[in-house]
């Protein structure tokens, strides 16, 4: 389980919680001890209509805060699409990059992750967050979005990325409204079935409003129904969930062994 760590003072849910390096830090600590494996540090919001930042701010944010997980001990992941982000995090010490554009968005992304040899989530994308939902119009959702990713992946091992470096992620929230995340959730079998290791990445975002919390409550209302899928996505063997609160997560899924250790 990743949880996420916002640097950023715009991000849709905690956006300004945890943009000193200490408050990120000592949030680090709380996810770690509710449950989370890893902590996904990121500083630059992906929100629908976040506008780009600049890379030096970006990396004044989150490098003291890896830096300082990493020497605590912190398994850490670098959410980023920039390249020189991502090479200065993982000489930090970062083993994951979280990359929302899949690589896309710097071409160098891929040279440095192949050079690395550090895991990449190769997530769903079609541009940038100012932009992006207007690009959501498809015919088949979950085919059209199998069949981009596995495109994408084949792409970056011609670039040297190794498959077992791979992580894919459906990309919920980022060019699909509505329903169609839902249908992307529904589809998870056609994602599984390309042979890679799944995230699952529902944490609080917008397609969640309503569902087992008041319509128009705030993000932190979600994390029953974020910890569902959570719990769906893991019956379905998903590698890995990305959340902002881990504790519900972590309950369900304590829940899940205790049944299945007490049928053995």
């Amino acid at each position: 389980m990743l949880g996420i760590l916002n640097v950023t003072p715009d991000s849709f849910s905690d956006g300004g919680l945890h943009d000193t390096v200490d408050a990120a830090v000592a949030h680090a600590r709380e996810l770690v001890a509710a449950g989370a494996d890893m902590v996904d540090v990121g500083g630059e919001s992906t929100r629908p209509g976040a506008e780009r930042v600049p890379v030096a701010v970006e990396q004044d944010r989150v490098l003291p805060v890896v830096a300082e997980l990493v020497a605590e001990g912190i398994p850490v992941s670098i959410d980023t699409m920039n390249a020189t982000t991502a090479e200065r995090a993982v000489g930090l010490g970062a083993v994951l990059v979280n990359d929302v554009s899949g690589g896309l968005a710097d071409p160098d992304m891929a040279k440095v992750v192949a050079d690395t040899g550090t895991g990449f989530v190769v997530m769903h994308w079609r541009g940038h967050s100012d932009h992006m939902q207007r690009e959501a119009v498809y015919t088949d959702v979950v085919e059209e979005v199998r069949r981009a990713v596995e495109m994408r992946v084949a792409e970056l091992i011609v670039l040297g990325v190794r498959q077992e470096q791979v992580v894919i992620d459906p990309g919920l929230g980022f060019a699909k409204q509505g329903v169609q995340n839902w249908q992307v959730l529904a589809g998870y079998e056609r994602f599984a079935s390309i042979g890679l290791p799944v995230l699952v990445a529902a944490s609080r975002k917008r397609f969640l409003d309503g569902v087992g919390s008041p319509a128009g409550a705030p993000p932190a209302e979600r994390d029953l129904a974020t910890a569902a899928i959570s719990l769906l996505a893991a019956e379905r063997g998903a590698w890995g969930v990305r959340v902002h609160d881990p504790a519900p997560t972590r309950a369900v899924l304590d829940v899940r062994d205790a049944w299945r250790a007490a049928r053995s």
